[in-house]
């Protein structure tokens, strides 16, 4: 996954993506032209190989940005621990002879953000203990970059919020614990990411912004730890789990801020954002797309089920795999869509929904219910339906994902970067 640029980088004695991010705002004076790394939340292997296959095209570094509910030590929805997880990427890479830098991140990583801590309400010490635990897996799997993110405390009263300084103080214990692992183990240096795009994170304003950054600043300073200095700092730039409007302004303002520290501000929620060539334009750093992918790859089973009637109605399949009635099923039964249903809708009826919501919560919430038993089968079964009808099934699902992504490439300004690099 070139080595040659990994290289450069430790010869710079610098982490993987602060070389990248460095090295584009160095072609960006020579070229005028601005870059936005592509961050991918992994949730399903075909995300996984779709992301490289686009990587591999457009000839450019892939960022693989995993949450703790998607891959940790339990394997989380994926089913893979960290250690499959980067032994996945690789050989998929081997696999179809990439050449570009691959750079693996946990996303989002804190106390009460892996839902199963939020959701069984545990104490403050063993949920942080469990990122400190997730953290270590992680370095010695390899990953290349961390992103901390102790923005949420369950134990607030309702309508409480977080304050900075206690925000700072967790971020900064969270990144001396992995450095001290990272060090004594003698692994590759980690880079880091910092802050969030939600509202509870404290970072909704400037001043505040300017107030965590300053936090940070001095308290690394304090313990020797300047050299791990956040490469990336997440900003609310406008974009949540449902709107899709970039906000320039609020962009430039913190991208503009954010470099005073020698920092990048990365984007969330950028699925299905309708301006992404404003990324780069207001010099965003990265930007991370994920439930989007989910839905192209739902979108494309459903695509081919419809393949699968076709024949099965001309007497040329024995029996369907009800592939769309098994995912439906599954994300219903998981309970998980209960997440992100509005304050108006009932989460205890999925059928008192109106049906287009019905349809995105099913969609977007087959991430989690991608490695249930019965639904592989289905999909195994769906698969084997079509091969014997002469349909490549797996290849159209990596075509729709990857056409989702292509266009992030594009407005990203992201084609041979690797030959730039």
């Amino acid at each position: 996954m070139n080595r040659e640029i990994r290289d450069k980088a430790a010869k710079l004695n610098i982490p993987l993506m602060d070389y990248i991010l460095k090295r584009n705002v160095e072609l960006a004076r020579m070229d005028g032209q601005n870059r936005t790394i592509l961050a991918v939340c992994p949730n399903s292997v075909s995300v996984i190989k779709a992301a490289l296959r686009s990587a591999k095209r457009w000839n450019s570094p892939i960022k693989f940005a995993a949450t703790l509910n998607q891959v940790d030590t339990d394997r989380g929805y994926t089913n893979l621990n960290q250690k499959e997880f980067v032994n996945t990427i690789k050989l998929e890479a081997e696999h179809i002879n990439l050449a570009v830098p691959v750079i693996i991140a946990v996303d989002h990583g804190g106390p009460w953000l892996k839902d199963l801590h939020a959701r069984e309400k545990w104490s403050f010490n063993d949920s942080f203990e469990a990122v400190k635990k997730s953290f270590a897996a992680s370095v010695e799997a390899g990953f290349d970059l961390i992103h901390v993110d102790p923005t949420i405390d369950i134990t607030l009263a309702a309508g409480q919020q977080i304050n900075i300084e206690t925000v700072a103080a967790r971020t900064i214990e969270l990144i001396a614990f992995t450095e001290h692992f990272r060090t004594s183990g003698n692994y590759p240096l980690m880079a880091y990411e910092v802050g969030t795009e939600e509202v509870h994170g404290g970072l909704a304003d400037m001043e505040t912004f300017r107030k965590f950054l300053r936090l940070i600043g001095v308290s690394l300073a304090g313990h020797g730890l300047s050299h791990a200095w956040p490469c990336l700092v997440v900003g609310k730039v406008g974009t949540d789990l449902h709107t899709t409007t970039f906000d320039p302004e609020t962009a430039k303002q913190l991208t503009s801020t954010a470099a005073g520290y020698g920092s990048f501000i990365k984007g969330h929620y950028t699925d299905g954002v309708i301006n992404p060539e404003a990324y780069p334009a207001t010099g965003m750093g990265a930007a991370n797309v994920g439930p989007e992918f989910t839905i192209s790859e739902y979108e494309g089973l459903i695509e081919l089920e419809k393949q699968e009637k076709y024949f099965y109605a001309q007497g040329k399949i024995a029996r369907c795999s009800d592939i769309g009635l098994i995912l439906q099923r599954s994300v219903i039964e998981s309970g998980r869509w209960k997440k992100w249903v509005f304050a108006s809708e009932n989460a205890d009826d999925f059928g008192s929904i109106p049906a287009e919501r019905q349809t995105w919560l099913i969609s977007t919430g087959c991430r989690y219910i991608w490695q249930n038993s019965e639904v592989l089968a289905s999909r195994a079964h769906l698969y084997y339906n079509l091969q014997c009808q002469g349909i490549l099934a797996e290849e159209i699902i990596l075509s729709h994902i990857e056409r989702a992504m292509d266009k992030y490439f594009v407005a990203f300004n992201l084609r041979n970067l690797n030959d730039l690099l």
